[in-house]
């Protein structure tokens, strides 16, 4: 059986094997009778030991203690992360099969978010591909390469809608779209899990944070979010339903409240919603001491009360706190949880463990030769770092000429930690190729000289200047490779302050001074407000961290042999003042325009109140975004014309096939990212001025047309109005196929009943 998951009109196959995808498929299966029936042989502590999730910090080192072994054996704990030694995890693992009573084998978890030891750029890269294949392939390589350690169950992929780029956490995602969000995350999951979690290979995905964790204010991790329900639905519970449709093995409920609920306590998001209104059947973890931090939000008066809020909302596992050890059973007994509720949380946690065909395989797959590192990953990751670089601006300094002198200057150029970005807890620097390594391995080291400039991103002296200075005075071209360390970005790495850090502007600045080409190469983990250095420099080459074979792929994209196709998947601020900043955003009643704004230098002195347009703007900086979401250049020039529609009205439930025609008027073969959106012009709640449906990725030669089709259901219009039903209105529409979020060829339609 197949199931279509709409994802706009961009259509996800998933095979529905019996007891993996879809819930209805595994009413009176052998999977639930097996569950069933080992849940009738637990007593009430092994049930609430299945309920445990116990660990260490990754930083931990030692032998693992008799004491963990000693609670293994009793039958008191059910899953584990951060267990570092593949034989700790075998030895672990045949202590629960072979000598607790129930023989009840354990989940290993581990953070393999990009890559486990093939490391594959950030989330946020692998979305500005615009390719969901190459996430699919760096999940599938990451649980290929983890399986073999004995890890069976990833924390990712993170699907929160990320709209401020302050927050560290921006990195782990796909942006700020829902349907690139939702199309990137069915990727991943798939990736890791296969169509078959009892594949060897499989690893159990966790979609998180469930949910609102990328509205925290201010982008200050952990932080409050205030998410009106039509917008919850709307846009931050989408990917999550796409991942359960999808057949996402487990969630993962994120550190913020939402509306005042700690998500982990949250009954309306996990019990409503998530099993009430999806039937969702996988199991839900909490993240790490979210349990007990639900005290510190203060919606638990202690411990124990915090055991009784996180079980009757429906979390089913708790990470490293220990709230259900202590208190399950006392609360069962005074009668605030249900035993049947406990039931339901243990059901679903040995659901997954029978899913992943533990109890007939449990110890790690063996292998005759390792695949870790090997050509075909290498390859795969380098294919990944080069489809996701964007070329932000270019003067003609790129691509480089193929004679002349290179001074490679930066604390990026040849920092190969740095490269990985956040969540690499098992990639190593000495298997990462550098800027550094690749441009003297492919031009020569006599041809490419370096001088760090800087040691690391972060340094704010000029002690490195001079001999930096001296390199570029010396060669025909500068390119500068700076950004943030890997550090920088991440779970608790917000930034106020998101322009480059330390002092790498004021030595683009002395470099710009030189009057030869300057390029600017960028690794990082969110965007980078470049305003102040962006007329210094001829060409901008942005890289979220693009992992292992960096190196490799940014030489190629400098040096011509592959030309920039990745594309923003968020909205690039002019300033962090902006944030948030996103492009489906909503209509003021009097929104901003060019003709109206007043720049603040163009005000006149003592000038009449009432005389600036009074429009929603900033004086300072306007009203737009440096780059818009969806931009990127490449080394070729598109054109885009002949929009058609096939007709000016569909009927509800219809169809409406839209085309334009895309020519490369440029020299080079190159890549476009062609883009769907639409504008629902009057709506029983305000809609956003403009929304992505659909895109493709095309490559043409110079000179070449391709008309590109795009179909356009009118479900794909749908919203939830203000009783919350969803539902597509009859109306005017607006519609756009184009190279970016505010710009195409615009065309308008109608829905008749």
């Amino acid at each position: 059986m197949k199931l279509m998951l709409g994802l706009g009109s961009r259509l996800v196959s998933v095979i529905c094997v019996v007891g993996l995808v879809c819930s209805p498929c595994f009413a009176n299966d052998a999977i639930e009778q097996k569950v069933d029936e080992l849940l009738s042989k637990m007593s009430l502590a092994e049930k609430i030991g299945q309920t445990n999730l116990r660990g260490r910090s990754s930083r931990a080192k030692g032998p693992l203690p008799d004491s963990l072994k000693a609670t293994v054996k009793a039958g008191n704990v059910g899953a584990f992360l951060n267990v570092m030694k593949p034989e700790e995890r075998d030895e672990l693992q045949r202590i629960a099969v072979q000598e607790s009573r129930l023989g009840i084998p354990l989940l290993f978890g581990r953070d393999v978010i990009h890559g486990f030891k093939t490391i594959f750029p950030i989330p946020l890269g692998l979305a500005a591909s615009w390719q969901p294949e190459l996430a699919e392939n760096g999940a599938r390589v990451s649980a290929i390469e983890a399986s073999e350690f004995g890890v069976n169950w990833t924390f990712a992929p993170m699907m929160d809608i990320a709209r401020d780029p302050r927050w560290g956490r921006i990195a782990e995602s796909f942006g700020e779209d829902p349907l690139l969000t939702s199309a990137f995350s069915v990727a991943m999951v798939k990736g890791f899990q296969t169509d078959d979690l009892s594949n060897p290979t499989a690893m159990a995905a966790t979609a998180k944070h469930l949910v609102g964790y990328g509205a925290a204010e201010g982008g200050r991790d952990y932080n409050t979010a205030q998410i009106p329900e039509g917008e919850l639905r709307d846009v931050y519970l989408v990917p999550f339903k796409a991942a359960a449709d999808a057949g996402v093995a487990s969630m993962m409920t994120s550190f913020n409240e939402l509306n005042g609920v700690p998500a982990t306590g949250n009954q309306f998001v996990l019990t409503d919603i998530l099993r009430g209104e999806w039937q969702y059947d996988g199991m839900v973890v909490s993240d790490w001491d979210s349990v007990i931090e639900m005290i510190a939000h203060g919606y638990a008066a202690d411990k124990k009360h915090a055991a009784e809020r996180a079980a009757n909302a429906g979390l089913d596992m708790e990470m490293t706190s220990d709230t259900y050890e202590l208190y399950l059973a006392q609360l069962i007994e005074e009668g605030k949880v249900s035993e049947a509720q406990l039931d339901n949380l243990v059901r679903n946690i040995l659901r997954i463990k029978f899913r992943l065909n533990l109890f007939e395989h449990p110890q790690r797959r063996k292998v005759e030769q390792s695949s870790i590192l090997s050509a075909e990953h290498r390859q795969l990751a380098q294919q990944a770092a080069q489809q996701s670089a964007i070329l932000l601006k270019n003067d003609g300094a790129l691509p480089l000429k193929p004679k002349g002198k290179i001074a490679l200057i930066g604390p990026l150029a040849n920092a190969a930690h740095e490269q990985m970005g956040t969540w690499v807890f098992d990639g190593r620097a000495e298997n990462n190729i550098t800027v550094l390594d690749a441009m003297q391995q492919q031009l020569g080291k006599q041809n490419v000289q370096f001088a760090e400039g800087l040691a690391y991103s972060r340094v704010k002296t000029d002690a490195g200047f001079a001999a930096a200075i001296q390199a570029a005075k010396q060669a025909d071209t500068i390119v500068f490779v700076g950004g943030e360390e890997s550090i920088l970005s991440g779970e608790a790495h917000s930034r106020a302050d998101i322009s480059l850090p330390g002092a790498q502007e004021a030595l683009i600045k002395q470099l710009a001074k030189l009057d030869k080409p300057l390029i600017l190469v960028v690794m990082a983990g969110r965007p980078i407000t470049l305003g102040n250095i962006i007329g210094d420099v001829d060409a901008v080459l942005f890289n979220f961290h693009p992992g292992t074979m960096a190196g490799p792929a940014i030489s190629d994209l400098l040096l011509g042999k592959v030309s920039p196709s990745g594309r923003l998947p968020v909205t690039w601020p002019i300033t962090a003042a902006q944030a948030p900043i996103y492009y489906n955003h909503k209509n003021t009643g009097r929104p901003a325009n060019d003709k109206d704004y007043v720049p603040i230098d163009d005000i006149p002195v003592q000038a009449w109140q009432s005389s600036l347009g009074n429009d929603s703007h900033y004086l300072d900086i306007g009203f737009r975004p440096a780059y818009p979401f969806g931009y990127g250049l490449t080394y070729s020039t598109f054109d885009y014309s002949d929009l058609k529609l096939d007709k000016n009205s569909v009927k509800m439930g219809g169809e409406l096939q839209v085309s334009a025609t895309i020519t490369n008027s440029g020299k080079r073969e190159a890549s476009e990212v062609v883009q769907l959106y639409i504008q629902d012009v009057v709506g029983d709640v305000t809609r956003p001025v403009r929304e992505l449906k659909d895109w493709q990725k095309i490559s043409l030669k110079p000179g070449q047309s391709q008309t590109v089709h795009f179909t356009l259901n009118t479900d794909q219009l749908a919203f939830h109005n203000i009783k919350m039903q969803k539902v597509t209105e009859p109306g005017d529409f607006n519609l756009w196929i184009a190279p970016n979020a505010a710009s195409g060829l615009k065309a308008s339609f109608k829905v008749v009943e």
